[in-house]
């Protein structure tokens, strides 16, 4: 059953109109034959989707995208200007951290105002107070004034508040950019409890890895429209697949070149040890890249850099540390081996090239080419690990022979 039903929504602003203009403005402007220029601009248009009773959604795309608008909407913060929205049950909506949080009142106090303005009833304050507090562990600061807060624990302390919500449907907006990973953690485990209990929740953030992880289902905004529904694997696939532009899966894919131009990457080859285009786990990675040169015994050093999907640099591997300190021939090919007893877990990477000439930036590719690390038995007793950390490595374990068990 569809608790949330959007069909044809639109929000439309109006960019350089001013909401209040006063009587001597109209007047004025009207006296001069001006005509004040307005410019329409369409946060949302034409988008529909349905969501089903215990969904979790991600809302997934870049800055503009109409994410926050879309959320304003279904939680009845802002008017849309065309479309209908049909929404069954209670909604909860954690949209901008601390709204309402009075910074001359105490954590304690503002605990019981933040609940209030959430629908929460004063008895069912007091009742859940205790779960709150030790929530967002804050015991020795609740008697303390939130204007004293650092912003890490004012997230903590809404948060903590809106968690403890009985809604039907949960709305949260890139709560997680603030906070510390344990307590990131901790809110991700919290939402997904309210997932597990059957309730809806529509998540927005640009952390990619906790989205994945929390939503089974994902709408792919991009510049106001719906680009993509379906399993969040696949959304999110597409939306860092057009998110880096430059670089397609497999092909290298270079603009103008960044820096002097002494030193220019003309291709690059992405491969597993014996030549496969397919990458697997356990299997080891071999990078191939090619450059020109405007002269001959270029003194030049080249990097490799390595992001996962959420644009986090993983490996950052360069020539002089790897043992060639040139110099180089004009036109050449160079190879850097990953190997086999180490590897990146499964997942879809971004590789990014830069070269220096006399410590100069000569020639800088930032999304070279996206490339996919598959499944594999990389410790050979026959599990296929997914992405519990950036990396795998093969070690050894012995037991410390002047150990004994009592």
């Amino acid at each position: 059953m569809a608790v949330i039903s959007v069909r044809q929504l639109g929000k439309e602003y109006k960019l350089g109109a001013q909401m209040h203009d006063t009587l001597r403005d109209q007047l004025t402007a009207l006296f001069r034959g001006k005509k004040k220029q307005v410019e329409k601009f369409w946060a949302l248009r034409d988008v529909s989707f349905d969501v089903e009773q215990g969904d979790c959604v991600g809302i997934i795309g870049r800055n503009g995208a109409g994410k926050s608008t879309l959320l304003k909407i279904l939680s009845q913060i802002t008017e849309p200007t065309e479309g209908e929205i049909r929404i069954q049950g209670r909604i909860a909506s954690l949209l901008e951290v601390g709204t309402g949080f009075h910074p001359e009142l105490t954590g304690r106090e503002n605990t019981f105002l933040n609940g209030a303005i959430l629908g929460m009833t004063r008895a069912e304050i007091l009742r859940k107070f205790d779960e709150i507090a030790a929530f967002a562990e804050m015991d020795s600061f609740l008697d303390t004034p939130v204007k004293h807060y650092s912003s890490g624990m004012t997230t903590r302390l809404a948060f903590a508040v809106a968690a403890h919500l009985d809604p039907e449907i949960l709305i949260i907006d890139e709560v997680l950019a603030v906070g510390d990973a344990a307590f990131q953690k901790k809110c991700l485990g919290r939402m997904s409890e309210v997932a597990r209990a059957g309730r809806t929740v529509l998540f927005v953030s640009h952390n990619m890895a906790a989205v994945s992880a929390l939503c089974s289902k994902g709408i792919y905004l991009e510049r106001g429209k719906v680009a993509a529904t379906g399993p969040i694997d696949e959304v999110a696939n597409i939306y860092l697949r057009d998110a880096l532009p430059g670089a397609q899966g497999g092909q290298f894919k270079r603009g103008d070149v960044r820096g002097t131009g002494e030193v220019r990457f003309t291709d690059l080859q992405i491969m597993s040890l014996d030549g496969s285009k397919s990458v697997v786990a356990g299997g080891g990675l071999r990078v191939r890249l090619s450059y020109e040169g405007n002269t001959d015994n270029v003194p030049a050093r080249f990097f490799v850099n390595i992001y996962d999907a959420q644009q986090f640099r993983l490996l950052s591997l360069d020539s002089l540390t790897g043992g060639l300190s040139g110099p180089f021939p004009k036109n050449g090919s160079l190879e850097l081996t990953l190997p086999a007893n180490f590897s990146l877990t499964p997942g879809r990477y971004s590789v990014e090239l830069a070269a220096l000439v006399n410590e100069a930036g000569a020639d800088h590719v930032p999304s070279a080419m996206h490339f996919e690390i598959q499944a594999g038995d990389f410790f050979g007793n026959g599990r296929q690990l997914g992405n519990a950390a950036a990396c795998l490595l093969r070690t050894q374990w012995e037991l410390n022979p002047s150990a004994r068990v009592s």
